[in-house]
């Protein structure tokens, strides 16, 4: 899954939008890590403590938005963003957004090809049988699937 902090991916046509996809986690901090982060910043330098916890909290919820964006039928996200936010006094919000998108890359000879799409696009023909010795066609990938929208929970 291709994933951008850019409104648009070089070398890709986006062929549709499957709109906003995300991944959230609530984490507290376990009162060890807190009272030893405490001394820690008495002498200032980083909290590997701290740093540890924001880490693997980032992959979470980056690995819940790409789920999402996947059950749509998306192939990438565009527009991806963190967010975090402190609740309470030992509780952390961390939140991955972006816009789930199905992407299209670019073949030679197209306005806005790149190298990275040309050549996506010349393995996509080489995979369905085509010989490397014929000249590289752009190949139009099958389109995504149409899922049914998700029954609304109120």
């Amino acid at each position: 899954m291709l994933i951008v902090t850019s409104n648009e991916i070089p070398g890709h046509r986006i062929d549709a939008v499957f709109g906003e996809v995300m991944g959230l986690t609530v984490r507290s901090r376990d009162i060890g890590s807190q009272m030893l982060a405490g001394f820690r910043s008495l002498g200032g330098g980083e909290l590997p403590e701290m740093t540890k916890a924001l880490y693997e909290s980032r992959q979470e919820v980056m690995a819940r938005m790409v789920n999402e964006a996947q059950q749509r039928g998306a192939n990438a996200i565009v527009a991806m963003r963190f967010d975090t936010s402190e609740m309470g006094t030992n509780w952390t919000e961390v939140c991955a957004y972006g816009t789930a998108v199905y992407v299209l890359p670019l073949g030679e000879g197209e306005p806005g090809a790149t190298g990275q799409s040309i050549y996506l696009t010349r393995n996509a023909g080489q995979s369905t049988g085509q010989q490397a010795a014929q000249p590289a066609q752009p190949q139009q990938p099958p389109a995504p699937p149409i899922h049914p929208a998700p029954p609304q929970q109120f």
